[in-house]
This record gives C-alpha cells, sequence and structure tokens, in this order.
C-alpha cells in the first residue's frame, strides 16, 4: 500500500513512516458533517488567539532574540576572544512544540532553545543571561532550575509565559543559516545539549511529516487542540509530573495520521483514542524506524528497558519522551483514553450526536468534562510546599514540583507510595495557591500567603496490610531524603504534608470544576456512589469496530507487521489492516476489560464500606482505615510489582543493583542484605523486620519460609536454597546447571 506521500527528505535524510497506512480512504458526508459540529464547538470552547495577541508573541520572541545575540557576543568579549570570533559568534533561537506547529491557544506558553557555540556555558546562561532577563522591565515570575535533567529558565515576558532552554553546539559560530535538522549538528555535544535539541528537531519533523495536503496538516492541528484540552481537563497535562506533555501528545497525533493519512478531523480524533486504547503497551509508539547517526549520542532501543509508555521521537538520537510516565500513571491514563473512545464513538455514529439538535456541537462537551479527581477517591494526601518569600517559593516549588513523581512512583533507593499497599492512586497536576498546613504547624505568617498544594488521592489495600494503620511518613521521609537534598533551599522553604478525607476537603479543590463548589461535588459524589452501575462498558453495538478490531488483534495467526492487506468487505477493512500493520490488544473475550484497570475507584470504596473495610474511615474513624503521617512506617510488607519482597536498606547499607561510583565511607559488593553499597567497617546483618515479613509473605502457613535457619551442608557441591541466606565460606550464590542455590567455588 503506498505511504501516501508521508516519506520526507529532512535533514539531508530520507525518512519514511515505520507503519504502512492502514486506510486511505477520504472523508465520507457523514464525516463532513460531524467536522462542522467538531469546528462549530472548538469556535467557542477550544478559541484560538486573536491577530493582537499573535503580534505581541512575535515581538516578545524578537526582543529575546536580540537579546540571546547580544548576550553571545558579550559572553566572547569578557572571555577576551578575538572581535572577529566575537561578531561572528551569532546563536540562534529556536521555537518547538505547539507554537512551532502553528497552534495558537490563548495563554499557552512558548517553548524555546537559545543554540550558542561553545564559547558560552551553562554558568553563563543561568548568570548573565539570567541577570539581564531579571532586569528587563517586560519580564517577571522569572524562575530558573538548573539541577533538572534538561536545565530551564521560565519567565512571563509582556505576560506571555516562555521557558527557556540551552543548547552548546561544539563549534565556534552558530550562523543564521546553520540547519538544526542536519545530525551532524550533534557531534561533540554532551547528552543534556542533544535532548533540548530534540524539541526543536522533533517539532521540525513532525511538522514535515504532516505537510502532504494542506487538509492532512489542518485535521492534525485539531487533533492536537482537542487532545491537549481533553488533557489538561481530565488531569493528564504535565510531563514533569507524570503524565503527557505537548510533546507525547504531538507525536500520537501525528502516528494516527500515518495510520489514516485522509480521515477528516473528527475521524481522526476517535481512531486516535480506538488506537491507543487497543496497543499493546509497553510496545513503543514510533514515527519512523530508529536511526543511529553514529555520532556518539544514545539511541532508544527495547533491551533492558521496563520504561511503562514509551513514545519514541523520530529524530536522531531517538528517545522515549514519555519516561516520566510510570505504571500508574500509566493505568490513569488507560482509564481516560477507555472513555474518550466511548465519547467520540457515540459522537461519530450515534443517532442523537448527528441530530439536528447537535449542529452546534454542544455534545463534544462530554470529552472534556472536568475529571471528578476529588470526589474518586476517599482519601487524599496534600503536599504543601511553602517559602518565606515569593521569589524563594518560585524557585523552591519549581524544583520540589519536578520531583513530585517520585514521590508517587518510587525512585533510586526507595518505593514511595508505588510500594505502599495502596488499590490505586493519582497524582493530581495542578497546583492550588492556598495553605493546605495543619493549623498546628509552626509556620509564620509569611510562610502561610506564600504557600502552594498539591493532591494525591489514594485507596488503600487492606488485603495487603497488616492491622488497619496505613502509615505515609515513611514514604514522604524517603521522599525528602532522596529527592529533595538535591537542591539547598533559601532559609524557611519546607514541604509538608497533610491528610484529609474526601468531605474534609477544602473548598477551593471544587471551585471551578463544580459550579455549585463543595456542596454540588459532595451531591454529585452521593448520586455517583448510589448509581453504582459495575464495571459495565459499552452498549452492545455501540462499538462494533472497535470490537472487531478486539477480536482481530487477539488473533495468534495473522500477516506479518507492515503488509499491506486487500479487504473486500468495507466493514472489515480498518480491523484487518491494523491487524497486518502489527497492533496488539490486551483485552478479554467479552470486552470488558480491554487494559486490566479493574473497576473504578468509586465502586472499590462503596464494595469495603459495604463489606465493613475502607469505607470513609481515616484518623479516629469509625471501624475504618487509620492514616497516620508521625509514626514509623512498619506495619506493610514492602513488596515490588512481582510481590517480591523488597529490602529498601537503611542508614549502613543501600541496595542498589548495579555499580554507582565511589561513596565515602561505603563499599560496593555482595553481602548478608544483596547487591549495594555496605557502610565500611559495620557488620550489616538482616533486620528482623524483613527476616519475619519474608517468613510471612513466602510461607504464611508456618512452613519454611525464606530467610528459616536451616542445616547447611559444606560438604556437598551444591546446596539448594530458594533465596539468598547469607555468605557461605567457598560457596557462591547463583542460578545453575543444578538451579537456584549455593555452588562450591573451591576445593
Amino acid at each position: 500500500m503506498s505511504d501516501a506521500g508521508l516519506t520526507i527528505k529532512v535533514g539531508g535524510r530520507v525518512v519514511s513512516p515505520h507503519y504502512q497506512p492502514v486506510n486511505l480512504k477520504g472523508p465520507s458526508n457523514d464525516d463532513l458533517a460531524n467536522d462542522i459540529r467538531l469546528q462549530s464547538f472548538m469556535s467557542t470552547h477550544i478559541p484560538l488567539e486573536t491577530e493582537a495577541e499573535l503580534v505581541k508573541r512575535e515581538r516578545v520572541l524578537t526582543g529575546l532574540k536580540n537579546m540571546v545575540l547580544k548576550w553571545v557576543r558579550d559572553t566572547c568579549y569578557k572571555k577576551e576572544y578575538p572581535a572577529a570570533v566575537a561578531e561572528a559568534a551569532g546563536g540562534k533561537l529556536y521555537t518547538s512544540g505547539s507554537y512551532r506547529l502553528g497552534i495558537h491557544e490563548p495563554g499557552a506558553d512558548i517553548d524555546t532553545v537559545c543554540v550558542t557555540p561553545s564559547v558560552c556555558d551553562k554558568e553563563d546562561f543561568f548568570g548573565e543571561l539570567k541577570e539581564q532577563l531579571q532586569k528587563h522591565p517586560d519580564v517577571t515570575n522569572l524562575n530558573s532550575i538548573e539541577t533538572a535533567a534538561v536545565p530551564v529558565i521560565t519567565f512571563d515576558w509582556e505576560d506571555v509565559n516562555i521557558d527557556l532552554l540551552f543548547a552548546k553546539l561544539n563549534v565556534i559560530s552558530v550562523p543564521d543559516s546553520l540547519d538544526i535538522d542536519n545530525d551532524l549538528i550533534l557531534r561533540g555535544v554532551d547528552r543534556p545539549t542533544a535532548t533540548t535539541l530534540n524539541g526543536p528537531r522533533v517539532t521540525n519533523m513532525l511538522a514535515n511529516l504532516m505537510q502532504g495536503t494542506k487538509e492532512r496538516y489542518a485535521a492534525f492541528l485539531t487533533v492536537i487542540r482537542c487532545v491537549r484540552r481533553w488533557a489538561k481537563k481530565r488531569g493528564l497535562y504535565s510531563n514533569k509530573m507524570g503524565y503527557w506533555g505537548g510533546i507525547n501528545i504531538n507525536i500520537l497525533a501525528a502516528f494516527t495520521v500515518q495510520i489514516y493519512p485522509n480521515a477528516s478531523p473528527s475521524n481522526l480524533l476517535q481512531k486516535f483514542f480506538m488506537i491507543l486504547r487497543h496497543w499493546k503497551w509497553p510496545d513503543p509508539i514510533m514515527l519512523t524506524k530508529t536511526h543511529d547517526s553514529h555520532l556518539g549520542q544514545i539511541v532508544w532501543t527495547s533491551q533492558g528497558n521496563k520504561e511503562h509508555f514509551p513514545i519514541l521521537t523520530p529524530a536522531y538520537p531517538s528517545m522515549n519522551s514519555s519516561m516520566s510516565i510510570s505504571k500508574q500513571s500509566r493505568i490513569i491514563i488507560q482509564e481516560e483514553i477507555k472513555r474518550a473512545d466511548a465519547i467520540c464513538t457515540k459522537m461519530i455514529k450515534g443517532k442523537e450526536a448527528k441530530s439536528t439538535e447537535n449542529n452546534d456541537g454542544h455534545m463534544w462537551a462530554e470529552l472534556f468534562e472536568p475529571s471528578d479527581f476529588f470526589i474518586s477517591y476517599p482519601h487524599y494526601l496534600a503536599i504543601v510546599i511553602t517559602g518565606p518569600t515569593k521569589s524563594d517559593l518560585q524557585s523552591w516549588s519549581g524544583y520540589v514540583v519536578s520531583r513530585l513523581r517520585m514521590l508517587v512512583a518510587g525512585g533510586t533507593g526507595y518505593g514511595g507510595m508505588g510500594r505502599m499497599p495502596l488499590k490505586k492512586h493519582q497524582l493530581w497536576p495542578k497546583e492550588f495557591e492556598i495553605c493546605c498546613a495543619n493549623p498546628e504547624s509552626n509556620l509564620s505568617a509569611a510562610q502561610r500567603v506564600n504557600s502552594v498544594t498539591y493532591f494525591i488521592g489514594f485507596t488503600a489495600d487492606q488485603l495487603r496490610m497488616k492491622g488497619d494503620e496505613l502509615n505515609l511518613e515513611r514514604a514522604i521521609q524517603d521522599f525528602k531524603k532522596f529527592e529533595l537534598t538535591r537542591f539547598i533551599p533559601p532559609e524557611g522553604c519546607e514541604v509538608l504534608s497533610r491528610y484529609f478525607k474526601c468531605k474534609t476537603l477544602p473548598p477551593a479543590v471544587f471551585e471551578g470544576t463544580y459550579e455549585g463548589g463543595k456542596v454540588e461535588a459532595m451531591q454529585r459524589r452521593k448520586e455517583i456512589r448510589e448509581a453504582d452501575p459495575g464495571e459495565g462498558g459499552r452498549e452492545e453495538g455501540e462499538d462494533e469496530e472497535a470490537k472487531l478490531l478486539a477480536d482481530a488483534l487477539a488473533a495468534v495467526s495473522g500477516p506479518e507487521r507492515g503488509e499491506g492487506v486487500d479487504v473486500a468487505d468495507e466493514e472489515q477493512v480498518d480491523v484487518e489492516l491494523l491487524q497486518a500493520a502489527g497492533f496488539d490488544a490486551n483485552e478479554d473475550d467479552d470486552d470488558k476489560t480491554v487494559l486490566n484497570i479493574g473497576v473504578p475507584v468509586w465502586r472499590e470504596v462503596k464494595r469495603k464500606r459495604e463489606d465493613g473495610g475502607e469505607g470513609e474511615g481515616g484518623v479516629g474513624g469509625r471501624g475504618g482505615l487509620r492514616i497516620k503521617l508521625t509514626t514509623t512506617f512498619e506495619n506493610v510488607t514492602p513488596i515490588d510489582d512481582d510481590g517480591i519482597i523488597l529490602d529498601e536498606g537503611g542508614e549502613n547499607f543501600v541496595p542498589q543493583s548495579k555499580w554507582g561510583g565511589r561513596k565515602g565511607g561505603f563499599e560496593f559488593k555482595r553481602g548478608v542484605r544483596g547487591v549495594g553499597y555496605y557502610r565500611s567497617g559495620v557488620e550489616v546483618t538482616m533486620p528482623r523486620r524483613l527476616v519475619s515479613a519474608a517468613v510471612d509473605v513466602v510461607d504464611g502457613e508456618g512452613g519454611r519460609g525464606l530467610f528459616d535457619d536451616f542445616d547447611f551442608d559444606y560438604e556437598s557441591q551444591f546446596v539448594e536454597s530458594v533465596g539468598w541466606r547469607g555468605a557461605k565460606p567457598t560457596f557462591e550464590f547463583k542460578k545453575g546447571e543444578s538451579g537456584l542455590g549455593y555452588y562450591r567455588t573451591k576445593k
């Protein structure tokens, strides 16, 4: 099958789609009618900027560009380079993301990259250039995050929000004619620079890939605008907090266009959610085959990767643009995709949506309804970030927020909430400019004024708990220890936590979502709980195309990836061609649980309440779960995703599977607690809590446990053992020909 003009040449390299189109049909009359309804809705609810606002953005970018060029030139003179070098040093300011693609929504930020010659470095960027921005009369709300993986300066220039990144090329001059799309510009640059340049390079490639026809590019932009609005309304838009960012949505929209290159905008929007609903994660989304230009950059590969939601960038070096998405946030996104797919299918195929009553497209509003996050969980953890001044709060909260997803998912050396006995937990990626700290907290008036609060909703899994107390303190303290100590904040900057039940949440969190505020929210919560429709699913006949698609994808045999299929039956064309393209599904025979995401949270809550379990319990709750934030976290057995007991380390031992560099006072080895860093000169033993937990989990019926004492036969060549039981002289623990156990190393 033809690639419909999707093969392009960019940066001197020919780029072709990784998947062939599965349907080249153009829009039908019904599709065109649906487009009119969608465009009518978007003109009112997803408007574009006015001409005056566009002119202001261009003026701001011109001012920033002139400042960057002057700064590069001044830096050359300051470092005593010859005048000829200074005057020819140049410099470039590139835009990326939605602004570069031509999506100009009111209030949207502009992603920019400052590209300089080798004479400038990061210290100059966060020194002289940052100082010039701070002094500029039109610049406000400036904040810099120098310790991030991709350092950034954020600020408002004439109320236009700018994210400014820095990239230093290994050249003496950056002329205006620089071809940023050519891979050779990456010769000799470090990884942060390659990551930064990936922004404009990927955006340019996306724009080129979608330029086949005017209608195709317009449909591409329409899908992006709709999905961005949907993601923001449903709490899924914030890459740094573990969800989608603009680059992820742009790539996914381009991928949908590659599969259906001639589809109309409304049809393409429905196909967007249908494809993602049936995608078999963690298989990566790829626009093009990964390409290695052999310039020393690391190219993404599936080998050894445990990423949950890989969306690969098409430009060299190919990277996973969604590395921040954890297993838990992937589940949240998948739930929302399933909901969106059902609504879009109804809008495209439903009789009511096609009636004259919907000529203005108002029924599309259902897709963009705000999330019921604040009435969906029985328990909420508030994370309060405070500072003595507004500027201190900006810098401190900028760093804390960039790490907050690690509290939910866990990081190197600790598990976070991801390893706690929770059925489900969700970080809401929007801040509230309120202080939700306990009234007893020792905060000054200034700290309470200069505060922002984030919320995490969660439902406990009492079957994994020992007792009825869930202590969050360990996760919070580990988060502070492993993540926040990398940044030294000004005096008075703190992070505090507070527990809320759903009914005790502050009224501010419901404003803007429910017209009647908290009263209306509680009424809606009551209605949802009383309705309890169960797991449900779509009505019979509502989603025939998706059901046929799922059946086809579930087949054991079928065409190989990339092959075309000639199908006479029009009703089957999408199903069989998608199967030929290599798409997979994870769906049961009854089409009830596509992604194994379980029943809705609110139903789990009701079940617990009816069973005498969690219900509305809390601190001091009647017969329910007790939440505390002040004592040691010892009541829960820590396990990983596979149910294996975790040794989370301590003062004298830090578990780590690979050498991570020298650490003062520690030595890296395999010892009694496994591989990791052991404090030198200190005898490290297995904690009793871990021994007893292992016995309970491995041998809940009183039989032989993982760490039970046993008679070790030192005369044997092999001693079978289900797990590591400490070092044994002349033996090594491994999995060999005789199975797992201790093998003699010498006679």
